[in-house]
C-alpha cells in the first residue's frame, strides 16, 4: 500500500528526497549543541574562560541558525511534495470516477465519493506535509540522542532505556483501537455529507413543504453521531500524551536522582548532566514525535483504503479494441436481456427483438415501470446488456471504442443537467468547435431561440449553478439544442420534452423531421400525440415488447395502446 501511494509523488519526488535531507541535517546540528553547551560548563564555567565561553557560544549561534535555515527549506519542499501528491491523487481518482458506468456510480454514494475526493485525501496531504518531518527527525534524533547520550554517561542511559519498552506497549494499545474508530468516523462524515448534498439539492422541496425543523432534526441526528463517532476516537487518541508526559516526568526525575548522587561521589560532572538531560528531553521528544506519526498513519490508514476502494474499482463497462466510427444509425436489439445487477433476482428487460432503420423515427411507449429508459440506456452503452447482442450501424456495440459510440449518440435525458457558466459554454458540451452559426442552427430546430432573443445577454447569459436562471421547459429545449451539436447519428429523447407546451413540442417535431431526415430519432414519452407520426411505435411492458406497429395498427390491434390513447383523449375532452 505504501509503495502505491508513493509512486504518485512521481513528479515530487525530488522535493520530498530534498526534504529529508534538510530534516537530517536539522537534527544533526541540533543534537550537537548539547555538547557544546556541556563543554561551556564543563571547561569555560569551570576555568572562567571567557574567550572560550564566547567561541562556544558563537559556534552553537551558528549551528542554531543552519538549523533554523534547513527547517524553514524542509517546509517549502515538504509543502510543494505534500500539496502535489494530493494533487495527482485527487485526479487520479476524479479520472477513475470519469470512467465508472451507472453501475459503478450505484456502488458508491456520491456524497461518499466526495468525502473521498476530499477529506480523505486532505488527511493524506496533511499527514505528508506534517508528518514528513517527524517521520525522518524522530528515528533520527532517537538514533543519534541515544549514542551520544551512552557516550556521555552509559550507567545514567539505563534509566531511560527502561522507559522505551513501556511507551512502546503504551502506544501500540492505544492505535490498535484507534483504527476502527477513525473508520466509523469516516462512514460518519459520508452520512453528514449525504444529508446536507440531499438538502441543498432539495431546498425547494423543503421550502415549499415547511420542513426546514424537520430536517434540521434529521442533520442533527448524523451530525450527532458523527458527534459521537469523533468523540471515541479523539478519547483514545489523547491518552498519548498523558501516557509521554508521564514517562518523560518520571525518567527525568529518576536521572536527576541518579546523577546527582554520581555527581557527590565524583563520577559524573554537572556539564555532563546537564547535557545528557537535553539528550534525554530530545530522545523523548523523538519518541512523542514518533508516536504522532503513528497517530496520523493510523487515520492515514483508513483514508488510504477508502481512496483505494474507489481506484481499485473496475468499471463495470470495458472500453471496446475498435476505433472504426459509427457510419449509419441503425439499431438492432436481438434477443437482449438486461438487468442492474448480475446477481438479481429478475430481469429489467427481457428478450427484446427489435430493428430501428436508418434515419427513422421511434416512439417508445407504455406504463410506469416498463423499462422505456433502461431500453434506451443500453444503445450508448450506459449500461451493458446482460445477454444477447446489440448492434449499431451493423456492429456489436462492445466492439466500438466508447468515445467513437457515445459520440455517435445523441442522448436527452429525464434529469436534463445544465452546469455553471454561460448558455454558450453549456452549449459547446455537444461541440467544442461550434460556430455562431452552429449553434443558431441548433437552438432554432430546439426552438430554443425564442426565448435566447429575450436575454440582454443571449447566448452569454449566465445560467447560474444547475441552470436556475430558466424554466423546465426552457432547460430541456437547450439540452436538446446541445445534444444536436453533436450531429449524432442516433438522437434518443427521453421523455425531454415533458416541460414544454404542447404546441412548442409540435414545432419541434417538425423542425427535427424536417432538417434531420437522415438522423434516427428515438423518443420515450407519455405522450401519444409526441409519436402519432413515428415510422414504428414500441409498446413495453414489464421490461417486455408487446407489440410493435404503426399508431394506427396499435390502435387498431393492442389494447394497452388504446387504452392510453382513451385516457389522453379523454383528458384533453375534458
Amino acid at each position: 500500500m505504501l509503495k502505491r501511494l508513493f509512486s504518485y509523488f512521481k513528479k515530487y519526488r525530488k522535493d520530498l528526497y530534498i526534504g529529508m535531507v534538510c530534516v537530517v541535517f536539522e537534527s544533526v546540528f541540533e543534537l550537537v549543541i548539547p555538547l557544546i553547551m556541556a563543554d561551556i560548563i564543563d571547561v569555560g564555567v569551570v576555568r572562567r574562560d571567557t574567550a572560550y565561553i564566547y567561541r562556544k557560544s558563537l559556534v552553537m549561534g551558528v549551528c542554531a541558525l543552519i538549523s533554523l535555515g534547513l527547517g524553514a527549506c524542509y517546509a517549502r519542499f515538504s509543502a510543494r511534495a505534500g500539496e502535489g501528491f494530493g494533487t495527482e491523487l485527487r485526479e487520479a481518482e476524479y479520472r477513475r470516477v470519469q470512467g465508472y458506468s451507472f453501475s459503478n456510480l450505484d456502488h458508491f454514494s456520491t456524497p461518499s465519493l466526495i468525502t473521498r475526493l476530499t477529506s480523505d485525501i486532505t488527511i493524506l496531504q496533511n499527514a505528508i506535509c506534517n508528518g514528513l518531518r517527524p517521520i525522518v527527525r524522530g528515528p533520527t534524533m532517537l538514533l543519534m540522542g541515544l549514542a551520544m547520550s551512552i557516550l556521555m554517561s552509559p550507567k545514567l542511559a539505563v534509566v531511560f532505556l527502561t522507559a522505551i519498552p513501556i511507551l512502546g506497549c503504551s502506544l501500540y494499545l492505544i492505535l490498535k483501537k484507534l483504527g476502527p474508530l477513525y473508520a466509523s468516523m469516516q462512514k460518519a462524515l459520508d452520512h453528514v455529507n449525504a444529508i446536507i448534498q440531499e438538502n441543498l439539492i432539495a431546498i425547494r422541496t423543503v421550502k415549499s413543504y415547511v420542513r426546514g425543523d424537520g430536517e434540521c432534526r434529521k442533520f442533527g441526528a448524523v451530525n450527532e453521531r458523527f458527534r459521537r463517532a469523533s468523540e471515541r476516537s479523539f478519547h483514545y487518541a489523547v491518552l498519548i500524551l498523558p501516557c509521554f508526559q508521564a514517562v518523560m516526568y518520571a525518567t527525568i526525575v529518576c536521572i536527576l536522582w541518579f546523577g546527582g548522587n554520581m555527581i557527590a561521589v565524583g563520577s559524573l560532572q554537572v556539564g555532563k548532566l546537564t547535557g545528557f538531560l537535553s539528550y534525554v528531553l530530545q530522545i523523548l521528544n523523538s519518541l512523542m514525535m514518533i508516536a504522532n506519526v503513528f497517530l496520523m498513519l493510523s487515520r492515514s490508514m483508513t483514508s488510504t483504503e477508502r481512496i483505494f476502494e474507489v481506484l481499485d474499482e473496475k468499471p463495470a463497462i470495458a472500453d471496446g479494441p475498435g476505433r472504426a466510427p459509427v457510419e449509419r444509425g441503425s439499431v438492432d436489439f436481438d434477443h437482449v436481456y438486461f438487468k442492474y445487477r448480475p446477481d438479481a433476482r429478475e430481469y429489467v428487460l427481457s428478450d427484446i427483438c427489435l430493428h430501428i432503420e436508418e434515419g427513422s423515427t421511434v416512439g417508445i411507449i407504455g406504463g410506469t415501470g416498463s423499462a422505456k429508459s433502461s431500453l434506451v440506456q443500453l444503445i450508448p452503452r450506459l449500461y451493458d446488456v446482460s445477454s444477447g447482442t446489440l448492434r449499431v450501424s451493423g456492429r456489436d456495440v462492445r466492439e466500438y471504442s466508447l468515445a467513437r459510440l457515445r459520440d455517435a449518440v445523441g442522448v436527452v435525458l429525464q434529469k436534463n443537467i445544465l452546469f455553471s457558466g454561460t448558455i454558450r459554454e453549456n452549449l459547446l458540451w455537444g461541440n467544442e468547435k461550434a460556430t455562431r452559426e452552429d449553434l443558431d442552427w441548433a437552438c432554432r430546430i430546439a426552438c430554443a431561440d425564442e426565448f435566447l432573443s429575450r436575454f440582454p445577454q443571449g447566448y452569454d447569459t449566465d445560467l447560474g449553478q444547475g441552470g436556475v436562471n430558466v424554466s423546465g421547459g426552457q432547460k430541456q429545449r437547450l439540452c436538446i439544442a446541445r445534444a444536436l451539436l453533436k450531429r449524432p447519428k442516433i438522437l434518443i429523447l427521453d421523455d425531454s420534452t415533458s416541460a414544454v407546451d404542447a404546441a412548442t413540442e409540435a414545432r419541434i417535431r417538425d423542425s427535427l423531421k424536417r432538417e434531420l431526415g437522415g438522423m434516427t430519432k428515438i423518443m420515450v414519452t407519455q405522450r401519444l400525440n409526441s409519436i402519432r407520426d413515428a415510422d414504428q411505435i414500441v409498446v413495453l411492458e414489464n421490461g417486455r415488447i408487446n407489440e410493435t406497429g404503426t399508431h394506427g395498427q396499435l390502435l387498431a390491434h393492442n389494447p394497452i395502446y388504446r387504452d392510453i390513447y382513451e385516457l389522453q383523449e379523454k383528458g384533453a375532452a375534458v
